[in-house]
């Protein structure tokens, strides 16, 4: 399915969705290293918690042949069907976008794009999480 498909959504929009929709989930799509690294969204104070699969596993960044399977795996015993609203971060929205793109092809309907993701550009002095992305809105977040 083409890319206009996919919805993105700023970081403040894809929390106040999430606040909202009880059945909405977040899906981090980063590394295992990213997560342990870098940090995680912290959705507790909401009652939830990020789905983590990888897109690209770690080491090696080769794309991870089953997420579909095992995304749709995690989301059954959430509760969360083809219709829930599933937004999909990374690092700066490049992977997030391609894992909405398989699983709105694999026929979940409303899969949204988290614009920066968690880390956002790079700044000029080649940092990221200061430009966008949740750690620089200020969004809650937990070292993993």
């Amino acid at each position: 399915m083409g890319e206009g498909l996919i919805q993105v959504v700023s970081v403040e929009e894809t929390w106040a969705r999430l606040k909202g929709d009880p059945g909405s989930v977040l899906i981090d799509v980063r590394t295992i290293a990213e997560w342990a690294y870098v940090g995680l969204p912290d959705l507790s104070s909401i009652g939830k918690r990020p789905v983590l699969v990888e897109w690209q596993e770690f080491p090696g960044d080769r794309l991870n042949a089953a997420f579909v399977e095992r995304l749709g795996e995690a989301l059954d015993p959430m509760g969360a069907d083809r219709s829930s609203e599933l937004f999909f971060i990374c690092r700066s929205g490049s992977r997030s976008h391609k894992a909405a793109q398989a699983m709105t092809a694999a026929g979940y309907m409303r899969c949204r794009n988290v614009a920066d993701g968690f880390e956002g550009p790079l700044d000029p002095y080649r940092h990221r999480g200061q430009l966008a992305g949740w750690k620089a809105k200020g969004l809650p977040w937990v070292q993993g």
